[in-house]
């Protein structure tokens, strides 16, 4: 079945109806890694895959992408098959703010005697981790503020910008291998997100043609987005992904 990309949600902030921006890259039909935890993506999540995700990377710590985070608390720290042993793949840079959003709380439980990582294995990561064998690269991108949201690559086969301004600097040099790019794009940009007249100028045109448009306002943007020949992602959506070149562990 080889490698897959599966869409829980494709919308902004406020575009409750079409989930919270979050994916799934699988193998084989399993769920390999999985980029972000928001609220209505991880009820997708379950809904299909009947159990939570078993390994994560986050992009950045706004609320859409990392609300689900109390409910895989729960579920993973009350299974002991699954308690401290969640990965989540976290860039350096926000760790602090991660725990901020989600972690600095008096008590995780009331009864106490429970921290709130207590239930994951943190794995602060740089410019590249490895998963399951097989490394993938992490890089800054433009977001809100600086050093604070950030992209992954699995090299010849997906990149995941993350929320972002347009990075043409960055994607001639983590999306140079074919890879699908699924990428922040909304009708109309702001200082935080890509509009799709930004993408439009920035971008060239072998690159657009591998673009999937994901984190827009509505279902009407979206048909906007493709009637002017763009690919645009839907929640559920599963895109075929080529095989990685990335390098692998040897066995």
């Amino acid at each position: 079945m080889g490698w897959s990309l599966r869409l829980q949600g494709v919308g902004n902030a406020s575009a409750v109806q079409l989930g919270s921006a979050m994916a799934t890259i699988e193998r084989d039909g399993a769920p390999w890694l999985t980029i972000d935890c928001g609220n209505e993506g991880l009820s997708h999540y379950l809904q299909h895959y009947g159990e939570p995700p078993r390994a994560l990377f986050i992009t950045h710590t706004h609320l859409d992408h990392v609300a689900g985070f109390e409910r895989l608390f729960v579920s993973s720290y009350f299974d002991e098959s699954r308690r401290g042993k969640v990965r989540l793949y976290v860039p350096a840079a926000i760790l602090p703010l991660l725990h901020q959003r989600v972690g600095d709380y008096p008590n995780a439980l009331a009864e106490g005697g429970v921290n709130f990582w207590d239930a994951f294995q943190v794995i602060p990561v740089g410019a590249s981790f490895w998963h399951d064998g097989v490394r993938l690269e992490v890089f800054a991108t433009r977001h809100h503020w600086p050093e604070t949201a950030f992209g992954l690559r699995l090299q010849g086969s997906v990149v995941w910008t993350g929320d972002t301004r347009p990075i043409p600097e960055q994607l001639a040099k983590y999306a140079g291998a074919g890879e699908v790019v699924a990428h922040d794009c909304a009708l109309h940009g702001n200082p935080s997100h890509s509009g799709i007249d930004d993408l439009e100028r920035e971008y060239p045109r072998e690159l657009l043609a591998r673009c999937v448009l994901y984190h827009y306002a509505s279902h009407e943007e979206g048909e906007i987005l493709a009637a002017r020949g763009h690919r645009v992602a839907k929640a559920g959506e599963v895109i075929a992904l080529a095989e990685p070149t990335a390098p692998r562990a040897q066995q």
